[in-house]
Formats: structure tokens, sequence, C-alpha cells
């Protein structure tokens, strides 16, 4: 039996365009003919809401939900709740609710592992499973890296960012040490990055020299763009929103190198 693959994408840092990659790489695959959930495991619902689920709030079922059953040891169907895009991924949302139980989780046995028990019910119905987290290291996001088998870390190439990198990475290799052993990067991807800038283009080299022998930096970065915040607001894919414009053809590259090292 094909099991999927777990990915989730995370960044200490907000603004690093976390949830539209989340998005696009799930739309990306689907269009590769992959079966592909998204989870979005941000309380703030941004994942959620990109997928054109303006009102996060009103929805009736959510990853709280699931979770609560979980806690609560309530029996459930894996795919109860879930949602279906138009362009061919599915979506299990993320509300408000989500703050709830990360603060349920301080107490709870095993409380790094609650998500993990859901997203294995569901590793035989994909082949990909990408996981947004939050952009702080709280128990949600340590969950969503337990889970997981992979780690994607989206960074602006700015000289705060590049520092937070370096937090992150020493928080991930505590994870596998202490976790999820099996957890691997699968990469860095540079995004909203303005090859204009000589400063940009410093950072970028500071990044390289860093970390370039040690970890996957993917060779394709995302460029910046409003066309990729203008896609979020319509709830589509940058795909069908810009099909010819440079951010799709990043995006697209970027998911075929996902194909090529996940």
């Amino acid at each position: 039996m094909q099991m999927a693959t777990v990915i989730c994408l995370s960044n200490e840092k907000g603004g690093c365009g976390k949830s539209v990659t989340s998005a696009n790489l799930g739309f990306g695959l689907a269009r590769h003919g992959k079966k592909v959930l998204l989870i979005d495991a941000d309380a703030q619902g941004s994942l959620t809401i990109s997928l054109g689920n303006h009102q996060p709030d009103k929805l009736p079922v959510t990853l709280a939900t699931v979770m609560g059953n979980i806690i609560s040891e309530r029996s459930f169907d894996p795919e109860f709740g879930i949602l279906h895009h138009d362009e061919g991924v599915d979506l299990m949302p993320a509300n408000i609710a989500l703050t709830n139980i990360e603060l349920s989780l301080v107490n709870e046995m095993g409380r790094e592992f609650v998500l993990r028990q859901y997203v294995e019910k569901l590793r035989p119905l994909y082949e990909y499973i990408i996981l947004d987290t939050s952009p702080s290291l709280g128990l949600l996001t340590v969950n969503t890296m337990a889970a997981s088998d992979q780690i994607i870390i989206p960074v602006v190439p700015r000289y705060l960012d590049v520092k937070g990198l370096e937090q992150l990475l020493k928080t991930i290799s505590q994870i596998r040490k202490q976790i999820n052993p099996k957890l691997e990067i699968c990469g860095v991807l540079l995004t909203m990055v303005d090859m204009r800038s000589k400063f940009t283009k410093e950072i970028i080299g500071m990044i390289e020299a860093a970390y370039g022998g040690k970890i996957n930096i993917f060779k394709d970065s995302i460029p910046l763009s409003v066309r990729a915040a203008e896609m979020s607001a319509k709830g589509i894919s940058i795909y069908a929103f810009d099909p010819r414009g440079r951010v799709a053809a990043a995006y697209e590259a970027f998911v075929k190198e996902v194909l090529d090292v996940a």
C-alpha cells in the first residue's frame, strides 16, 4: 500500500509567504497528477483563506474539531470535514478554535503526537500531505514536525530572517533528537526575492555560503510579486490566476524540484 509523503512548511518568522507556498506546492503537485491533502495547522487560517474559504470561523469542521476528537478519544471518520477544491486538492481547514486546542495540549499525555495520530489515518489515502504551520514554535508547530517526514523552510533573503533561520535549524535538530528522528530537511526555499537589490544578492550569498554545503537550497527562488497576494484573495492557484507569469513559472520549477527530492 502506498503511503503519503508528509511535508511541513515552517518558519518562526512570519511574512515569508509560507501559506502561499503551501497552497501552490499542493496545487502544483496536483497538476502533476498527485493526490494531495493540505492541512492548515495555523489558527490564523491563512491557508484556509487562500483556498477560498474567506470566513474560516464559520466552518463547521476544522482541524480543531479533529484534534479535539483525538484528545477526547472519540472515534471519527478520518475524511470527516475535508474540503475539496476545484483545482484538485483537498483541505483540512483551520480557524481560531485551534488556539484552544494548543492550550489543551499542554496537559495532554503524548501532547507532541496528537496531530500525528490524525496524519497516520490519512497516509493511505494520499500521495502527499502538506502541513502549513504557524509562525511560532508552539505545541502545534512541534506537532506538525512530529507528524512529518520532511520540512521545507521558506526564507525571505533579509538579514533578520537569515538569523531566524539559524535558530530554526537548531530547533529542527532538537526535534530530530527528541521527538522525530526521521524528520529530514527537504530544503530552504528563497521567497519574495527582489534580484534588483544588491543587498538581496549579498544575503543570498550569505545563505549559500553558510548552509549550501549542509542542506539543500532550492535552485529556483520565488520572485517578489503582488500577484501572489492577489491570488490568495481570489482563492485560486497562481497557475490559474497568472499562468504565464514569472511567479507561476518559479513555483512550477520548485514543485519539480520537490518531486525529485521528496
